[in-house]
């Protein structure tokens, strides 16, 4: 694997998935001059990328046909199964030096099992995750955590550079998603503290953007606090990350954390708290959209 070459601009690529964070990813590889094949379940969220250039594809495997590496970031560990291990797959028509990368958020246990399949084929898989939500895929600035072969790593060194600003390789395969899990029970943390400060801000009576101004730039400051609370202050609800995709994240946090014999109380406060805010049509929104599940634990 140490003779790979390096996947920079002008290389053909494969990308799966189009969501709120794939577009935007993906857009921005088309920008940097990456030749791109597309596939996504619904042809219409792809419209965009074709306007740029990419090609629509009608299958993950045909989105790899030629293609130096393919990237998928799609919602569940399900759909990562049918991307990779379906009988239009990647891992069906993967071939040997190809590298495959999955962005999804997903279990460990997952891309472990994606890593051997290509390994039998003498390809290389990668996990990958992401942090940084809509504005850093816009913005080419998110973190990726990636786990895999180090040589794989090192080859995809300028695609890395397109997508974000902090790239981490932390270890063998599954260990991305590990490292994503570690993130994301921070940020399960970060956002109730977020919330509740807002609920006793208001209730007291302060100028909430105010407040802002005084405790983003102290110890509390942190990227929900500079990015989310905003949103909230203006009733905006969009989704930066879905509350159902955030649901599932904190469910296999806390899965891995059963298997380790840990017991993360915090977390699974918080997930129940999401789960209400679903039950109440919340799934579709942003995250920051906790605080109505709060509101109302507070109404009489």
């Amino acid at each position: 694997m140490s003779d790979l070459q390096q996947v920079g601009p002008g290389s053909q690529v494969g990308w799966i998935g189009t969501g709120v964070m794939g577009l935007s990813m993906c857009r921005r590889l088309l920008e940097a001059d990456y030749r791109v094949q597309v596939y996504t379940r619904t042809a219409a969220k792809a419209q965009p990328l074709v306007e740029l250039g990419a090609e629509l594809v009608d299958s993950p495997a045909a989105a790899s046909q030629g293609a130096r590496c393919v990237l998928s970031i799609v919602g569940y560990p399900e759909d990562v199964e049918r991307v990779y291990f379906g009988h239009d797959g990647l891992l069906m028509a993967i071939q040997p030096g190809q590298i495959v990368v999955d962005m999804t958020t997903s279990r460990p246990e997952l891309a472990q099992r994606i890593a051997a399949a290509a390994e039998q084929r003498d390809a290389h898989a990668l996990d990958a995750p992401v942090s940084g939500g809509d504005i850093g895929a816009r913005s080419g600035r998110l973190s990726i955590m990636v786990g895999g072969p180090h040589a794989a790593f090192e080859a995809l060194q300028p695609l890395w550079q397109q997508l974000g600003q902090t790239i981490v390789h932390h270890g063998s395969a599954g260990s991305g998603q590990h490292t994503k899990m570690a993130n994301q029970i921070l940020i399960a943390g970060n956002m109730i503290g977020l919330c509740e400060a807002l609920l006793y801000a208001e209730k007291t009576g302060l100028d909430i953007p105010r407040v802002l101004s005084s405790v983003s730039v102290g110890a509390a400051g942190s990227w929900s606090l500079t990015n989310l609370a905003p949103r909230i202050v203006q009733d905006d609800w969009a989704p930066g990350f879905f509350v159902d995709h955030f649901v599932k994240d904190m469910g296999i946090a806390l899965a891995e954390a059963e298997r380790l014999r840990l017991s993360l109380p915090g977390i699974g406060l918080v997930r129940q708290l999401y789960i209400a805010l679903q039950s109440q049509g919340g799934g579709q929104l942003g995250t920051q959209a906790l605080i109505q599940a709060l509101r109302r634990l507070n109404t009489p």
